[in-house]
């Protein structure tokens, strides 16, 4: 039986989404600035796919920019953000010590550009401190960076709370949200949570790889980096991946369509699973949050005694696939930063799991993976060094 729980790496594609993708690249291949016939059939594509993204979030079709994913959609929001802000505003930003490396090393790069970064760290569950965000902000924080839920443990932050803190601080210090992990997995609105620029990547939410939004809120303004034909209002230039596009936009209406029973039972296989292996399962450890307040999506879990890396190709042995950690960087092994954050023990940082689930699995599926492991974790036990 397979069974692929590394979804927040990345998901299968809806297959009404692959039909999509696959018809415009051979039928309405047409560039979308052209002015034939074909060029105008690709441009009411893209506003296709606007509507039904907009209709999701409650958001203006003119706020929605296309990228290539999660990773450009942040760059562009961060150094575009900080650029536009820096001489009205000033050059501090703040962000999380657990935020995902697009975050990060985006802020790593502006800090050789002279700005100055603030990390805020998280509690035991993943999460920052209302308290720490308050004491760090500044009148010339041009910028926060905060992301939704954490892709290692599934912490859900305090997005609409922050925001306020903010914006009373100084309202025209630029929100950011890396939503990567959470649109698709909650009901997300950014005006009612105060976001100036949110992040999505159509390939978390059973989209194509390659392609990804930013919503940016009437009125933000953002400096440009990449420069060419001025596409998409000059904030994007470059022919626009209209299969992609489409792709994105079918997703989002599915993946939103009926939303309250996905989420049910998704948030039902992903129990079942923490149950069991509580159980089930010998010296385990559950990582942040278990309740309501937790992704419904993602379960990271510490088992003593065994590596990580070892499990994790002992599972692929039996056709089950996880993940050691965020698989989004490179397939280099390496010690989670938000394990660290969290004080998560030393002997259990290279022996934990992320297991993440979507709507296409199943409560057979956690049995079969159970009973595997009942197997193969005392005997990788037993090989262990000590």
């Amino acid at each position: 039986m397979e069974c692929y729980f590394d979804n927040s790496a990345t998901t299968k594609a809806f297959d009404e989404v692959a039909e999509l993708v696959a018809n415009v690249m051979v039928n309405d291949f047409g560039n979308p600035s052209s002015m034939h016939g074909l060029g105008k059939n690709a441009e009411d594509i893209i506003k296709n796919a606007k509507t039904q993204i907009s209709k999701t979030l409650k958001c203006r079709e003119k706020e929605i920019l296309f990228t290539s994913g999660g990773t450009e959609s942040d760059n562009i929001a961060i150094i575009g953000g900080a650029r536009a802000r820096e001489k009205e505003v000033g050059k501090h930003l703040i962000t999380t010590k657990i935020e995902h490396p697009a975050v990060l090393e985006t802020m790593a790069y502006l800090e050789k550009e002279g700005f100055e970064v603030t990390y805020l760290p998280v509690d035991e569950n993943g999460q920052i401190r209302l308290e720490d965000l308050k004491n760090a902000l500044r009148k010339d924080t041009a910028l926060v960076s905060i992301m939704y839920v954490n892709n290692e443990i599934g912490a859900i932050e305090p997005i609409r709370e922050a925001s306020k803190i903010i914006k009373e601080n100084n309202i025209k210090t630029y929100f950011h949200v890396d939503a990567v992990q959470g649109y698709g997995k909650l009901m997300i609105n950014p005006a009612l949570d105060g976001i100036d620029m949110m992040s999505v990547s159509s390939h978390k939410i059973h989209g194509p790889k390659g392609c990804g939004f930013l919503y940016i809120k009437d009125g933000v303004r953002i400096v440009p980096i990449n420069y060419g034909g001025g596409q998409q209002k000059g904030l994007r230039s470059g022919t626009e991946n209209v299969p992609g596009i489409a792709g994105t936009g079918l997703a989002a209406e599915l993946i939103y369509k009926d939303f309250d029973n996905h989420i049910k039972n998704l948030r039902d296989v992903k129990n079942y699973f923490l149950q069991k292996i509580m159980d089930e399962i010998e010296d385990v450890k559950i990582n942040g949050k278990m309740d309501e307040d937790s992704a419904p999506h993602i379960a990271s879990v510490s088992i003593s005694g065994v590596r990580a890396e070892v499990l994790l190709h002992a599972l692929e042995d039996k056709e089950i696939y996880v993940s050691s950690g965020s698989a989004c960087a490179t397939n280099r092994p390496h010690l989670s930063e938000t394990l660290k954050a969290i004080n998560t023990p030393d002997e259990l940082l290279d022996s934990t799991l992320r297991f993440s689930f979507s709507i296409f699995n199943t409560k057979e599926q956690v049995d079969y993976t159970i009973d595997v492991l009942k197997t193969i974790v005392p005997m990788l036990r037993r090989y262990t060094r000590q």
